[in-house]
């Protein structure tokens, strides 16, 4: 039988597999569904190998210990669906590693969207440019947008040793309208029956991308024979 470390990364790279699909895709591929949003946590292209702070996600608990997230999904908060998995690790005050392994989402129990922000992504890092998920010039708000947004899910945590464990995962990006309570991007990870709330935000970077039907700025052709 396979190890669940072994099943999960599986789904990890089952959703990455996913992103790179719909990222990449028009919105015209969705037409007649309702918006979906794909979705990093300190993954991927938010990733800055010269700055420690964009990844992996990090909060803290009150007793001065950490969790570290990264992780990737696509949610639809119409139909409340939702695929997601990512890696953990739970650190004690001094910096040793507690426990580590890997998390599913299980449920999406609400998400607030505070509006699109197109040019999130260009501002500040170059390497956004060339990442291919927004095309740069004409028709660039074609594709996905980043969307600023605030996404609560059931997730469940599965160590490399032990038992599972329930928890909830609150995952912000703060780009759009964000309420003046949700500045800042990063999560928040409260373990069930007992467990540790890890409530602080610390840093990580987090992007929503809207994937909505018919969502195309991009300048129309004219029509022939018309003014």
């Amino acid at each position: 039988m396979l190890s669940h470390r072994v099943v999960l990364t599986l789904a990890i790279v089952g959703v990455a597999a996913v992103l790179v699909t719909v990222t990449q895709a028009s919105p015209a591929s969705a037409e007649g569904g309702s918006a979906n949003y794909n979705f990093l946590v300190a993954s991927g292209f938010l990733c800055d190998p010269n700055d420690s702070t964009t990844c992996p996600a990090v909060a803290r608990a009150a007793n001065g210990n950490t969790i570290e997230l990264s992780g990737a999904g696509t949610l639809n908060p119409s139909s409340k669906s939702i695929t997601a998995a990512g890696a953990f690790a739970h650190k004690n005050s001094a910096g040793k590693i507690v426990e580590t392994g890997v998390w599913t989402a299980t449920e999406l129990l609400s998400f607030k969207s505070y509006g699109i922000a197109p040019g999130a992504l260009l501002r500040g890092n170059q390497k956004f440019r060339t990442s291919g998920i927004l095309p740069i010039g004409r028709g660039l708000l074609a594709g996905p947008m980043p969307t600023g947004g605030l996404a609560l899910l059931r997730v469940r945590l599965w160590p490399d040793s032990g038992k599972p464990k329930e928890a909830f995962l609150q995952v912000n990006c703060a780009k759009g309208k964000v309420p003046e309570n949700q500045q800042g991007d990063g999560v928040r990870l409260a373990i069930q029956e007992g467990g540790p709330k890890f409530d602080q935000k610390v840093s990580g970077r987090t992007v929503f991308m809207l994937r909505k039907p018919g969502l195309n700025l991009s300048p129309k052709r004219p029509v022939p024979g018309t003014n």
